[in-house]
């Protein structure tokens, strides 16, 4: 309980007061004229009591670091905004967390209600032109609970559920949309703050459901479990090659988001869902909401295919059309718990023998990655040479650049690659987000040129030195939307486009200077011109992120692929 002197007085403190108890160590925000009740809320009460709060300079570099801190610490935080242009600025980081079932508590503020006869009224003319008849329809469609506040004391309460319902399985991003009359007011007389209530259990998986995919599995012949994403805790890469073992079963991680197991893993297979399912009799979809391109890569139309998660069905896509013949609601983890608890089938010891055969005969073949002579490097060798630098505990941010199959990595979430909403700008600031959970950890954000323009790098680069945050960006740099090039090469592979000098639309030519954008930011910069050079260039980075704490980027001049 608070003392008289630290007591929330207003809506205002009793909502920091509300995300502090929930567990939320940080407030992300972009302030406006609506934070004043916010702003003297963090001067008055205990900085015990309240969330840290952190300034960035643009919404989507806080949705973004939200994001990033989630995956490497599973702890949710908050992000605050101002009222609808915030909020607009904000809603793409917000599809991306919604998209990968990220908890984070979004916060805007809100035209005042009223003009005048009351404390927190409208005062200058932006306050009637931004506002709108249902502002909060800009996220409600990607959100899994949405509340305009209404009275001070709701504060407590409402943000209390909200932060019960961003925890519970799936999980989610919340919202609450704050006027400032609410905020400003004084609570009532006798105010209690309400009990926190707790996040739902996890689905215990149905047994019979465990024993019918047992039996499916000691009928198959080549079982292959996909999967691509897991939990902060990395528990499901545990057990799940702990299961991998016991049964005999391949595993993939198509379209990977969060890697899952480590790359010497006997049980991976890699990340081609076609190639993974070409010779399997049973698939296995971990939690996966895009475990293939059904135009291209669907297993035979013979083949049983169980889904596992949460929500199986992902009932948030209008169009999935995944053969489904065994879903089974439960916690990943949960249901492979199940599932080993087991004893395995007879021909476990056979098919095993056969998934350690094909999977080192794979990686016998692999070809070692070209460093790209005099030219551009390739990306296979950026990877191969970004993963060398990675110790036990690096982690680093893709978005559009680092290809997994070319990587050494040494265990779960080592990668975490942008999730299928697609919205762009996203892996620098997350990586921010991480780096601030663990200062002394080794954060790599390694994106696309197109993607470092998404990604606000002035703000970025402002927070990285104002919080002390030495991140290493690394920029995988071809002049052009190469993805948008590849997507017209597949569509019209013989089209008026591919045989132009220029695909239309995907030029980015004259590029700026890069370097100097860090370097405004006092960051250690360089350009790369040759993969030869790329080493000893990593090898400097991180020394200098050691020694002198100091970001750093590297703008890397790669060459374009069909592939990659």
């Amino acid at each position: 309980m608070f003392d008289d002197q630290a007591r929330p007085r207003t809506g205002g403190e009793a909502l920091l007061a509300a995300l502090k108890s929930s567990g939320i160590d940080y407030l992300f925000a972009n302030a406006g004229t609506d934070f004043p009740p916010i702003i003297e809320g963090l001067a008055r009460l205990p900085e015990s009591d309240v969330p840290t709060p952190v300034l960035v300079p643009h919404e989507t570099a806080g949705v973004a670091m939200a994001h990033g801190h989630w995956l490497v610490t599973g702890r949710p935080q908050a992000v605050m905004v101002h009222v609808n242009v915030g909020l607009a600025n904000a809603v793409m980081g917000v599809i991306n967390a919604a998209s990968d079932n990220v908890p984070m508590f979004v916060l805007s503020g809100r035209t005042p209600l009223t003009e005048t006869g009351r404390k927190g009224g409208r005062m200058t003319p932006i306050q009637y032109g931004q506002e709108m008849y249902d502002q909060t329809s800009l996220v409600r469609d990607v959100v899994k609970f949405d509340y305009e506040l209404r009275y001070p004391e709701q504060a407590d309460s409402v943000t209390k559920r909200a932060a019960a319902l961003m925890t519970s399985a799936p999980e989610g991003p919340v919202y609450m949309s704050l006027p400032k009359e609410p905020l400003t007011e004084a609570l009532p007389e006798g105010f209690v703050p309400a009990q926190m209530p707790a996040t739902a259990t996890h689905a215990a998986p149905d047994a019979d459901a465990i024993a019918t995919l047992a039996a499916w599995i000691a009928e198959a012949q080549s079982p292959v479990v996909l999967c691509q994403r897991g939990d902060p805790q990395g528990r499901l890469s545990s057990v799940l090659s702990r299961c991998a073992e016991a049964f005999g079963l391949a595993v993939a991680e198509p379209f990977s988001i969060r890697n899952i197991l480590a790359s010497d893993d006997p049980a991976l297979l890699g990340y081609n869902p076609k190639a993974a399912t070409a010779e399997s009799d049973l698939v296995i979809v971990l939690d996966s909401g895009v475990p293939w391109i059904e135009a291209v890569s669907a297993p035979g139309k013979d083949i049983r295919v169980v889904h596992i998660g949460p929500d199986p069905l992902f009932r948030r896509m209008p169009v999935r059309g995944y053969r489904t013949d065994l879903a089974i609601t439960a916690n990943p983890i949960a249901a492979l718990e199940a599932l080993i608890a087991l004893p395995p089938d007879t021909n476990a010891s056979r098919r095993r023998d056969m998934v350690h055969a094909k999977v080192a005969a794979a990686r016998a073949a692999k070809p070692k990655p070209d460093a790209g002579g005099d030219g551009p490097m390739t990306a296979e060798w950026m990877s191969a040479c970004i993963s060398d630098i990675m110790d036990d505990t690096a982690v680093a941010f893709s978005e559009l650049g680092l290809l997994l199959p070319h990587m050494n990595l040494k265990g779960p979430n080592r990668v975490f690659s942008n999730v299928h909403a697609g919205g762009l700008g996203w892996a620098m600031p997350a990586a921010l987000g991480a780096q601030l959970a663990d200062r002394d950890r080794l954060v790599i954000a390694c994106m696309g040129d197109g993607s470092y323009m998404f990604a606000n790098p002035v703000a970025c680069h402002q927070i990285a030195e104002a919080l002390d945050l030495p991140i290493l960006t690394i920029i995988k740099n071809n002049a052009m939307w190469n993805a948008v090039r590849r997507s017209v090469l597949k569509g019209y592979p013989d089209g008026a486009a591919v045989r132009a000098n220029r695909i239309p639309l995907t030029s980015l030519e004259p590029m700026p200077d890069f370097t100097q954008v860090a370097k405004a930011s006092r960051a250690h910069a360089e350009r790369i011109e040759r993969g030869a050079d790329l080493p000893e260039a990593l090898r400097r980075a991180v020394e200098i992120i050691r020694t002198e704490r100091r970001q750093v980027l590297l703008d890397l001049s790669v060459a374009a692929s069909d592939e990659n």
